[in-house]
């Protein structure tokens, strides 16, 4: 992934769909749609280090998982399926 992908203009109804999801997906998860737009920027910055990165195919979710107790409770859960193109091998630092 390059740096200037990050700064790709996306369509208002790209932005609009991407509001909207985080704001049901924090809703589930009990955290701020900035927290968790915070958090899917910081993962793709980290893993951008090591990899190139499928920008459009990334998925990066919270859902609820049951409780190991299986007390009828649930708890957040992080998923996060990102694709990649190509491993890089002279890591940066």
């Amino acid at each position: 992934m390059k740096l200037s992908d990050f700064f790709k203009k996306k369509s208002s109804s790209d932005v609009a769909k991407d509001r909207l999801k985080l704001v049901l997906v924090s809703d589930r998860a009990t955290c701020s749609p900035e927290i968790m737009q915070r958090i899917r920027s910081d993962i793709i910055e980290v893993l951008s280090k090591y990899a190139e990165i499928d920008m459009e195919g990334i998925d990066i979710n919270f859902t609820q998982m049951d409780t190991e107790e299986n007390d009828g409770k649930t708890v957040p859960a992080l998923y996060a399926n990102i694709p990649i193109k190509n491993m890089n091998h002279n890591m940066k630092k």
